[in-house]
């Protein structure tokens, strides 16, 4: 799933501005892949594949299961291939940001740890998952801290693509809040819909009007997500012309919206009985945090407005 990766070998001998051009494609391969994990988990999950294999790391006591292949099978043996690749990616990241951390951004290295604690974290909730037969809670934070991940990875390719060039007009102090509220509010929608699918709420709720709380606290969580997306993806409009690309990415997340929604109230009259409408909205859900992410990597590398130096005067230019 992850292609065009650099080895730490091989950035010895790279210009600087070539090796943040293919640190930032190997991120955005990695976003993809990430995606991609997140859908396959989905989808393992909706056909409930969850134990099809059963045991940890290994598959029926081996790499890669020969008879007992069938699609449950194959479902979570991929996703835990797709996730190994993932680890493997990121951990050459960060041995090439620590090799030329001199010629590269100094948040890089310490990012790159992050994502690789990420990563363990993710691991060991995939083994818990498996161990612990599905417990909700263990399951739900594996979604979310691969959902995390995607936003980290995002927001870094993000700031990387940054650093050439970087923009001279400040952001407003008025944008800042508004990723922020964004992020936090959907991945709250995130934890009250992985809450709900894990404990098939809403199946309960129809069939014997049980656990129909969570039900309920997904649905009116939808009005907060969507309130906070639509507000940033119009406050965006007004930002200065120079920061086109962030208002491209908070616009196209606010036409996902609707999208989203649909899906989401699709999947719960059909019961999560169509794996496509169900999976859909779980990939959905990861691209919003993408998008999200890359507008935090744009953020946080551009200048503000308090920090911007003010244009010198006539009288200045002629006392300097």
């Amino acid at each position: 799933m992850v292609h065009g990766s650099v080895t730490a070998a091989d950035t010895v001998s790279i210009p600087a501005p070539a090796l943040l051009r293919s640190l930032s494609i190997l991120l955005g391969h990695l976003v993809v892949a990430l995606i991609a994990l997140v859908a396959i988990g989905g989808a393992t999950r909706v056909m409930e594949a969850g134990l099809a294999c059963p045991d940890w790391p290994l598959c029926f006591g081996s790499l890669i299961p020969g008879r007992q292949m069938n699609l449950q099978v194959f479902l979570e043996w991929f996703h835990r291939l797709d996730a190994f690749l993932v680890g493997l990616t990121l951990l050459a990241m960060t041995a090439i940001s620590l090799i030329r951390r001199h010629s590269l951004p100094g948040w890089l290295p310490w990012v790159s740890g992050l994502t690789l604690l990420l990563v363990a974290l993710q691991g060991l909730l995939g083994a818990l998952t498996v161990l612990g037969l599905l417990a909700s809670g263990t399951v739900t934070a594996h979604l979310l801290t691969a959902l995390l991940l995607v936003l980290v990875v995002s927001a870094c390719r993000e700031a990387l693509l940054m650093q050439r060039p970087p923009a001279t007009i400040p952001l407003p102090q008025w944008w800042w809040p508004l990723p922020l509220l964004a992020t936090a509010v959907l991945f709250g929608q995130c934890f009250l819909g992985g809450a709900m699918a894990t404990r098939w709420a809403s199946s309960l709720c129809l069939e014997s009007g049980r656990s129909c709380h969570w039900l309920l606290l997904h649905r009116y969580g939808a009005w907060g997500a969507v309130s906070a997306l639509l507000l940033l993806a119009t406050a965006s409009l007004a930002l200065p012309r120079v920061h086109r690309p962030m208002t491209i990415r908070a616009v196209t997340a606010g036409l996902l919206v609707p999208l989203q929604v649909l899906l989401g109230v699709t999947s719960l009259r059909l019961q999560l009985s169509e794996p496509l409408v169900t999976v859909g909205h779980q990939i959905l859900a990861a691209l919003l945090v993408a998008l999200l992410g890359s507008l935090w990597g744009r953020t946080l590398v551009a200048p503000s407005s308090s920090r911007a130096i003010p244009p010198s005067t006539p009288l200045e230019m002629a006392h300097g």
